[in-house]
């Protein structure tokens, strides 16, 4: 995928007063169900449609090991992705309760975990490396490993839309991997790195100490000088990160409904919008995450979360518990009768 080719076209905007009339004349106060009006004129410009449909969901968790785990910036060893890995496969870990409970097609990808999973695994195995660089001293991916992981994720979106879906969600696991979104955040953003730095998976103060002085020392080491979305990917990113820029791209090619859930997803969606800024039209961002950065991430996009319960899960948990909403935005669009159908009188 030449990211840069990429013809992505936003929702035509001069269909919006067409739907948000349909929801100003359904049989109820105007305005009267809050956000959920929002996303159901949202999700029919998507659609460009009078009719909305979520055709199924699908959940792509990718997982990767990152190399700057071993500079101690987190709570756990990296030997936890591969673990959890085979949790998800398993079916014990949240995302496969929350997808279960509301009908979401699951599928792991093994971005770039440091193990030998067995092939017979229900896994997708499109491993790049086995786990990043440390971009404490080297930029976490090469060139080619980065463009690969962005294509790859694009692939595993197009086949899931050519099999009948329309909605998407990602989901992530990776040892570290919020060492990657605070660096790319604050690149992307210049947010001052402290504000884009959080204690990840339940860092102790003087854990995160230590983490902040890593991330600081890198972002120094690498001293970028340009605003290259694409090289600060590489830089600082992680094999899941990248999959899931590639996914998000190609996902609002295709116009899909996208399903965002927190902070490292957050990051992939700032260095996707840098390069294309239409995908915003094709997201709902699922929740506030508890993440320390996420609502400042959440403000330089000038997005609105669905959902704030002090979160910090990852996996693609807040965005599975999302799809319900979504979905009842859908269907009182689409099934909810308007006043003259009721014969209810209608404010004078």
């Amino acid at each position: 995928m030449n990211v840069g080719d990429l013809k992505i076209e936003g929702v035509d905007q001069n269909k919006r007063p067409l739907y948000q009339e349909i929801i100003d004349q359904k049989t109820k106060p105007k305005g009267s169900l809050g956000y959920l009006e929002e996303v159901a004129l949202r999700l029919a410009l998507m659609r460009g449609s009078e009719s909305i449909s979520l055709s199924r969901p699908h959940m792509l968790v990718f997982a990767a090991d990152h190399g700057i785990a071993q500079d101690g910036v987190s709570a756990y060893p990296s030997e936890v992705t591969a673990q959890m890995v085979l949790n998800f496969v398993g079916g014990g870990a949240a995302i496969n309760v929350l997808c279960k409970q509301n009908n979401i097609e699951l599928q792991v990808v093994d971005a770039g975990v440091n193990f030998d999973f067995d092939e017979n695994l229900p896994i997708r195995h499109r491993k790049i490396a086995k786990g990043s660089k440390s971009f404490l001293s080297a930029k976490a991916m090469t060139e080619d490993e980065c463009k690969q992981a962005i294509t790859t994720g694009a692939e595993l979106v197009n086949s899931l839309h050519a099999a009948g879906s329309n909605t998407i969600a990602f989901g992530e696991m990776g040892i570290g991997n919020t060492s990657s979104a605070s660096c790319l955040m604050h690149m992307i953003t210049h947010i001052d790195l402290a504000k884009c730095t959080g204690r990840g998976a339940g860092l102790n103060d003087e854990q995160f100490k230590n983490k902040f002085k890593v991330l600081e020392k890198a972002i120094q080491f690498h001293h970028l000088g340009s605003d290259e979305p694409f090289e600060i990917l590489q830089t600082f990113g992680g094999f899941e990160i990248a999959m899931i820029v590639g996914a998000i791209l190609e996902a609002a090619r295709l116009q899909m409904t996208i399903i965002i859930d927190g902070f490292i997803i957050g990051s992939a969606v700032l260095i996707a919008h840098s390069l294309h800024l239409d995908i915003l039209d094709f997201c709902i961002f699922s929740h506030l995450s508890d993440e320390s950065g996420h609502k400042l991430l959440l403000e330089y996009l000038g997005v609105k979360p669905l959902l704030n319960l002090g979160m910090r899960l990852g996996e693609g948990s807040a965005a599975a518990l999302a799809l319900p909403i979504i979905q009842a935005a859908a269907n009182f669009f689409n099934d909810m009768a308007s006043f003259a159908d009721a014969g209810v009188s209608n404010r004078s």
